[in-house]
């Protein structure tokens, strides 16, 4: 599956739209590991258990807009964002959308550039 953040994929022509694709996760800590977050936090820096947990969170994300892409046929994902937010203010959630698409690769002379 070929996804870019880009309306087009250089060396590739779009033959098709096949509409809005996302990924949706949302995920919790679990009270232990707030606590321990909350008190890392008076002294600053990285939180390195959040870093891995978003870092995996995005992923599966992906995964699943790469699923759902699938599903409707496509072989890319065109202009694939990321968009989080928090909910009752101990969940975090985390989309991948963008649009499906057939593409098909360019013969080295029709490329551009």
């Amino acid at each position: 599956m070929l996804i870019v953040t880009t309306n087009d994929a250089p060396g590739y022509e779009v033959e098709e739209t096949l509409g809005e694709v996302f990924g949706l996760v949302v995920r919790s800590r679990n009270v232990f590991s707030n606590i321990f977050a909350g008190f890392r936090s008076l002294a600053g820096g990285e939180i390195g258990s959040y870093t891995k947990l978003l870092s995996l969170t995005r992923q599966q994300a992906i995964d699943r807009l790469t699923e759902a892409a699938e599903a409707k046929g496509a072989n890319a994902v065109l202009t694939m964002r990321f968009d989080s937010g928090g909910l009752a203010g101990a969940m975090n959630e985390v989309v991948a959308y963008g649009t499906a698409a057939k593409v098909s690769r360019l013969a080295p002379d029709e490329r551009r550039g």
